[in-house]
């Protein structure tokens, strides 16, 4: 949907079209996706905007200030944001100020902030008289999930990856492990990287393998290049990773230590690859939303499976995939599940 400034809109097409806006947004970063467009009381569309990443305005912001600049009146008007408005002060200043000092009359939203600092905008607009209402919207959910678990739980939101074959290796009995998938496996897995906020490998795995930690999709590096992010002590200054000031060591197997350090970066998202060692940490500590597992159709019979011991001594207690989807990729499967507790 592409709507034009003199085109009425239902107030379901107004949020479709914020969610469309949303979607423009970066997907990295510490600040969610969000998307707003204003409308007259006959539904005709007076601004829009979306917000473009951390330290520039909020989607509401950008709104009224692109209605102001076509010359259109909002006083009365009706905000569709996807995200309730928020209310703190941060790098910019708080959206439900902001629409309270532009006079509109009426605001829907279609997810709840919970930020424990940002949340509350509905409550602070409805005791200025300003109606909030919540009608939720399923596009802005899903663009807006990682995020919220994040802010949710107060850790980056965690996804494991990992190749493997057929039964349970990620390398052969000599250590090798180039390459185990095909070329549209490693191609995913390159996309994804480009969408997240940080990748995390042990030591163990850099002296072994020296990946780049790179994101490059098509062989191009990404625009967006994660943190790379090495977890432990033992010395690996002459890698790959180290190759600019786009990398982090943690100086702790502790996974909690590891999202800690993290969040204070303001990483909202990570995918931990390896090695065995540390995706066995990350899921016996419970830290672990989202798997993507990447399956090969070969046999090994030897060499390091995916994990180690979990602590898991009966099949009640394994842990076990909820919303899961199966994808060929080539020759290769990936079976990407979210974990108990998860989204």
């Amino acid at each position: 949907m592409a709507a034009g400034p003199a085109e009425a809109l239902t107030d379901e097409e107004a949020m479709d079209f914020a969610v469309v806006l949303a979607g423009r947004g970066p997907v990295t970063g510490p600040n969610p996706r969000v998307g707003c467009v204003i409308t007259a009381t006959d539904g005709t569309e007076l601004g829009r905007g979306w917000h473009r990443g951390a330290g520039t305005p909020h989607a509401e912001v950008a709104a009224l200030t692109d209605a102001r600049e076509r010359g259109n009146e909002v006083v009365g008007a009706t905000a569709h944001v996807t995200l309730e408005p928020c209310n703190h002060t941060g790098r910019t200043g708080p959206c439900a100020g902001a629409l309270t000092d532009a006079g509109i009359g009426r605001v829907r939203y279609a997810v709840v902030d919970p930020g424990d600092a940002s949340a509350g905008g509905a409550a602070t607009l409805n005791a200025r008289g300003i109606p909030a209402e919540h009608t939720p919207h399923g596009g802005a959910e899903a663009l807006t999930a990682r995020w919220r678990r994040a802010m949710t739980l107060g850790r980056p939101y965690v996804i494991a990856k990992w190749a493997a074959t057929l039964d349970g290796r990620m390398a052969a009995a000599d250590g090798t492990s180039f390459w185990i998938t095909g070329e549209d496996a490693r191609e995913h897995a390159h996309q994804v990287r480009g969408t997240v906020d940080a990748i995390a490998v042990g030591t163990g795995t850099v002296e072994i393998d020296d990946p780049s930690l790179s994101a490059r999709p098509g062989g191009v590096e990404a625009g967006h290049q994660p943190l790379r992010v090495v977890v432990g002590s033992r010395p690996t200054e002459d890698a790959a990773v180290w190759r600019d000031e786009n990398a982090l060591r943690v100086d702790s197997h502790a996974p909690r230590d590891v999202l800690a350090a993290l969040w204070q970066r303001e990483v909202r998202s990570l995918v931990v690859e390896g090695g065995p060692t540390l995706l066995s940490a990350f899921l016996r500590a419970g830290l672990v939303d989202e798997v993507h597992a990447y399956i090969a159709p070969a046999l090994l019979g030897a060499g390091p499976t995916v994990v180690t011991d979990l602590g898991i001594g009966t099949m009640t207690d394994a842990l076990r995939g909820q919303d899961v989807t199966v994808t060929r990729l080539g020759a290769d499967t990936l079976v990407i599940a979210h974990l108990p507790g998860g989204i």
